[in-house]
């Protein structure tokens, strides 16, 4: 008889998720977070959703800056290489639910994609999810005190996030999303 795999798929699928360096395996995620933490979709789409529709994103900074190690890992990036970084609160109810810092080297900054430079308070989500050009690399999620990612949630203590490798015309992005505890992740 061959053996049977009950296994949910989210941990049989090398796709969805990597694991290592501190990263939280999925079945690790307590349950009511991984419909947020575990989703392909758009958190963008996800989050107008419980909002109903008040949502906005308030840009903290963006330009030229230092990535961090683990950064420079994901990206494949050089010391001496300062990728564009873009970090924003997304705001749902003029509370802020979710921090986001996304770096994009500036090998993928050529042509069209130089366009991610300027979209000042437009959700990045709605760029990556709806252009043809665009795929999806595996999930990470982490668990983490807030103070390791943002001086402006430091006070949150320790909130979950995940971090996924998008790639542009076969160049890559990162984006990191942390959940703040406004978000009803945590209800």
């Amino acid at each position: 008889m061959a053996s049977q795999h009950f296994l949910p798929a989210i941990l049989q699928d090398q796709a969805l998720y990597l694991g290592g360096g501190g990263r939280i395996p999925p079945y690790r995620v307590p349950r009511p977070y991984r419909p947020w933490l575990l989703d392909r979709g758009s958190l963008t789409r996800h989050l107008i959703q419980a909002s109903a529709g008040d949502f906005r994103v308030h840009l903290l900074r963006q330009g030229h800056q230092a990535a961090t190690d683990q950064e420079r890992e994901a990206l494949s990036l050089e010391q001496r290489n300062w990728p564009f970084l873009r970090e924003v609160a997304l705001l749902c109810h003029n509370q802020p639910w979710v921090f986001a810092r996304t770096l994009i080297p500036a090998d993928t900054l050529q042509g069209p994609a130089k366009a991610l430079t300027r979209l000042g308070t437009k959700p990045l989500g709605a760029v990556l999810f709806n252009h043809p050009d665009v795929r999806r690399g595996p999930i990470s999620v982490y668990r983490l005190d807030a103070a390791r990612v943002s001086r402006d949630f430091a006070g949150q203590g320790i909130i979950w996030g995940r971090q996924s490798l998008f790639y542009l015309y076969d160049k890559p992005l990162l984006v990191s999303e942390y959940f703040l505890h406004a978000c009803p992740m945590y209800s």
